[in-house]
């Protein structure tokens, strides 16, 4: 069974987790990225707004091919309490049709991540995917070395590895 990885992610957080992923589980990893500037308190501000909406964005890659993929795990930063509009871009790009999907994302907060699981679950499954699980990681004032550790218990503790790659 071959594993990819997906993700979008904007402080670096989400990228530090997928990488740990993909190093753990022997993953494929593709980062999408974000066409729109996100950056300063404006963007920024503009960005949740965004993700509120559900608004769709320019990416890069746009689409991917998944054929060659039995499970994949896609990523993303909560943002007032939603996906990054690059992931929802994505998952209305791509087939999902008999995908199994693991379902992640970082966030600043307890709690916040649950609603972005819950939509990006939705968004998966009417595209014919099926989720498989889903996990969250509190990631404000961490350091790089402490989101390796979170990464890798939730490995652990989740058995992520039985779902294929390592």
């Amino acid at each position: 069974m071959k594993t990819l990885i997906i993700y979008y992610s904007s402080g670096g957080s989400t990228k530090i987790m997928a990488r740990t992923l993909s190093m753990n589980l022997k993953a494929d990893i593709i980062e999408i990225k974000d066409l729109k500037n996100r950056k300063g308190f404006a963007n920024r501000f503009l960005s949740s707004v965004d993700a509120f909406r559900e608004s769709k964005t320019k990416i890069s890659p746009s689409k991917l091919d998944l054929t060659e993929y039995n499970l994949i795990y896609i990523g993303t930063p909560t943002w007032a309490n939603k996906p990054a509009p690059a992931i929802i871009t994505l998952i209305d790009n791509c087939n999902w049709k008999g995908k199994d999907v693991i379902l992640f994302t970082t966030m600043t907060k307890q709690g916040s991540g649950e609603e972005t699981l819950d939509r990006l679950e939705e968004k998966v499954h009417l595209r014919g995917g099926r989720v498989v699980e889903s996990f969250s990681l509190i990631t404000k004032d961490k350091s790089p070395e402490d989101i390796i550790n979170d990464t890798e218990r939730l490995i652990n503790s989740l058995v992520l590895k039985m779902y294929g790659g390592a």
